[in-house]
């Protein structure tokens, strides 16, 4: 029999089906956000439902922080399950206001840990309370709908494609309000989604799924880099990367910041001291040479040393490099044409120097009306525009 473990959150469903078999065991922190990514179709729904125990199936554990809810001897129901459940359609009540929807799944003794008021605050809805989901935009109804899975004081927040109906201008006022929840409220968050880049903003922790089973699990920028799997072999590859703020050159609109085995200068504006940053450094944006240019446009040039050396199709190679002297740092990747590798006759275990032409800042975590992705340019003093 298995035993649930203090600090994780422990899934193990299994069912043989006509489409496909689903084979999900994965174990997690019970703390941050985790991202569940595959194809649409690959059995995430079934996942999420199994998780929130509205899907019975006869192989199955769930344990959330020590708490088992379903073994072969317990299965909680959906109702005794603490869990928030987010879909991808808001399903307000129509005949209430936005304050009596938020408050419909409240447990009514108090105090309550998770407040009315601060989740108001903290999705932007305050001004909406008094409104009919009549008259709210489709963002307005989604933040709503996380605002009552919320206030249901759950010890999961569980959220299944939230943004999947949304057009870009919604996404981009839900995506910031997403990254302070867990950040000022403290509730683990499964984050299930298709789409890369809704992970790369908000996940700590990844897992991979694939046609109903479960193919990696673990920390974003480790499974990224990974040769082995198919995101450091796809043309979009990319490492994210948390990195603190060092400080800021004012002069030249520089900000300086600080991750294992480089320091980066990145055209952006300031922030303060201390306050951590995520990364995107794409694959094809990083440039290997032999030596250090004397002059150079390129900002941030590191010494790295190849760690792995793998073919893209008959004419691309990817490298997985560790930044620093020695390769003690963090890994990024470099995508690089065949006759480059040949040229400069590069092999596994090699020091080199690596060029970012570019970095995309992703988040800011005192920074909640940021948009999602503030992309700069690394190569130059030109500050891009903001992408969604």
């Amino acid at each position: 029999m298995r035993t649930a473990t203090l600090g994780r959150i422990e899934v193990a469903f299994s069912e043989k089906r006509a489409r496909f078999p689903l084979n999900t065991q994965f174990s997690i922190p019970a703390k941050g956000v985790a991202g569940i990514f595959g194809a649409p179709g690959c059995g995430k729904t079934t996942l999420a439902r199994c998780i929130a125990g509205l899907e019975r199936l006869s192989a199955g554990f769930c344990a959330i922080d020590g708490e088992v809810w379903q073994d072969e001897t317990t299965f909680r129901a959906p109702h005794l399950r603490p869990i928030g459940y987010v879909l991808k359609e808001p399903c307000l009540f129509p005949h209430l206001s936005v304050r009596r929807n938020l408050l419909y799944a409240a447990p009514k003794p108090n105090p309550r840990p998770i407040a009315l008021d601060e989740v108001a605050e903290l999705l932007a809805i305050t001004s909406l309370l008094d409104r009919s989901p009549a008259h709210l935009s489709a963002g307005e109804r989604q933040r709503v709908a996380i605002g009552r899975a919320l206030l249901s004081q759950p010890r999961v927040l569980l959220m299944d494609e939230p943004l999947a109906t949304l057009d870009r201008r919604a996404k981009r006022e839900i995506f910031p309000c997403l990254k302070c929840l867990n950040e000022k409220l403290a509730v683990p968050m499964i984050y299930i989604s298709h789409d890369m880049a809704e992970i790369e903003y908000l996940a700590d922790h990844l897992v991979m799924m694939e046609r109903g089973t479960i193919t990696a699990t673990g920390p974003l920028h480790i499974l990224q880099s990974d040769p082995a799997l198919p995101l450091a072999a796809s043309h979009e590859a990319a490492v994210c990367l948390d990195a603190v703020v060092g400080g800021y050159d004012g002069r030249y609109g520089l900000l300086i910041l600080r991750l294992k085995g480089a320091r980066l200068l990145v055209p952006a504006p300031p922030l303060a001291p201390g306050v951590h940053q995520r990364l995107r450094i794409a694959a094809s944006d990083v440039s290997i040479t032999r030596e250090v240019a004397r002059s150079s446009t390129v900002l941030n040039v590191f010494p790295t040393r190849i760690k792995a050396c793998f073919p893209l199709g008959e004419s691309e190679i990817t490298l997985v490099l560790a930044l620093g002297t020695g390769g003690l740092g963090a890994d990024i990747l470099a995508r690089i044409t065949r006759y480059s590798f040949d040229t400069l006759g590069l092999k596994d275990g090699m020091d080199v120097f690596a060029q970012l032409k570019h970095v995309s800042l992703v988040s800011t975590s005192d920074a909640p009306s940021q948009a999602p992705e503030a992309s700069t340019s690394a190569g130059d003093s030109e500050q891009a525009s903001v992408a969604a």
